[in-house]
């Protein structure tokens, strides 16, 4: 199903999906680390799956909820080779896509850190803690997968924040496999 839908979708060259996005150092060399996932046949072959669904969040999240922003993470991309409990900041788990027309272009990355993996605190990667633990995003991760993660929005400017989870600039539009869902909730850290 992913390569029908793959299929469907062109690419184009990276630099027109660039946008220059002013960015600390250590976040310049990630962008350029990713720069070939522009065209997302790179990131398939590379191991990067997609999820199909274009997550939005159509309110912000409340009491007892990860306190999301109104606004979309898009399409996600997941290479499961690079899950652990150590996040490599040159390696991230997860790629962010947004429907443009019949293309997808590439606007952030995620490191994704399930609690399963036997991690022991809140992780931190480029200065900023992780977001979590929270439930698994259903439908799209069962809800028993409790996780932590953290979103850096490295090519589409977000004004809530370059590490917030969604992004108002990430829009799914008419795209066929769009999942609005509400933010999920948050769970207590395993007691070791």
């Amino acid at each position: 199903m992913l390569f029908v839908a793959m299929g469907c979708m062109s690419v184009s060259a990276p630099s027109v999906h660039a946008q220059a996005l002013e960015l600390p150092p250590e976040l310049q060399k990630v962008r350029a680390a990713l720069e070939k996932y522009h065209d997302p046949y790179v990131a398939v072959r590379d191991g990067y799956f997609s999820t199909l669904g274009c997550v939005g969040y159509p309110k912000p999240g409340g009491p007892g909820r990860v306190p999301y922003a109104v606004g979309g993470m898009g399409i996600h991309f997941l290479n499961p080779r690079l899950i652990g409990p150590v996040p490599d900041p040159m390696r991230p788990p997860i790629l962010l896509y947004a429907p443009d027309g019949n293309k997808l272009r590439l606007v952030g990355a995620e490191w994704f850190i399930p609690l399963a993996t036997g991690i022991k605190e809140r992780p931190q990667l480029f200065g900023h803690a992780f977001d979590g633990p929270m439930e698994g995003h259903e439908p799209l991760l069962p809800q028993e997968l409790h996780h932590y993660d953290l979103h850096v929005w490295l090519w589409r400017a977000n004004p809530s924040g370059l590490f917030s989870p969604t992004n108002p600039n990430v829009k799914c539009g008419r795209y066929g496999y769009t999942l609005l869902e509400e933010a999920p909730k948050v769970v207590p850290h395993p007691k070791p």
